[in-house]
């Protein structure tokens, strides 16, 4: 009897440590989620594909201020690394894809503007601030973490991108 409780005890501690983890923020050193998101044009697009590459996916909104601050400077930075293997995914959280067209187009953004109107991938990056940033590296692993934005945020994800590009 004795050995079947251990057993029970045992598969109850393992179940709760697979509830912990899954539920864990997303840190620096720690593997990036993987998600498959709808792209505004194109067809989906899943974030393991992009292994072997610098990837920044940055969470954002059309109300959100420095979101539409932020956009146009990574747009940039996306235009700059783009050839040397960078790949900006710019995830909206819009309950509204067209207010996220409408923006992207307006901006001019070349980048992929993915969709997450159900707020699930949102959610496993544990977006407690808009915008985020998060620069994943071509193992896949989370190297930085940015939340919020302010002027001057962007000479920081070049030095960052540029270190990762030469590894």
């Amino acid at each position: 009897m004795a050995p079947l409780r251990i057993v029970r005890w045992l598969q109850a501690l393992l179940l709760a440590a697979m509830a912990t983890a899954a539920t864990a923020a997303v840190a620096p050193q720690s593997p990036a989620p993987d998600f498959t998101l709808r792209a505004l044009a194109g067809p989906n697009l899943k974030l393991a594909e992009q292994r072997g590459r610098v990837v920044l996916v940055n969470f954002w909104a059309t109300w959100c201020g420095p979101c539409r601050e932020e956009l146009p400077q990574l747009a940039k930075l996306h235009d700059k690394y783009r050839a040397a293997g960078l790949v900006l995914l710019g995830v909206n959280v819009d309950d509204d894809p067209r207010k996220a067209a409408e923006l992207a187009t307006r901006l001019g953004l070349r980048f992929p503007v993915l969709l997450d109107t159900d707020k699930q991938v949102s959610r496993r990056y544990d977006m407690s601030a808009m915008p985020a940033t998060f620069l994943i590296d071509r193992d896949g692993v989370v190297r930085s973490i940015h939340r919020g934005y302010r002027a001057g945020f962007e000479q920081r994800y070049d030095a960052e991108i540029r270190e990762l590009l030469k590894e």
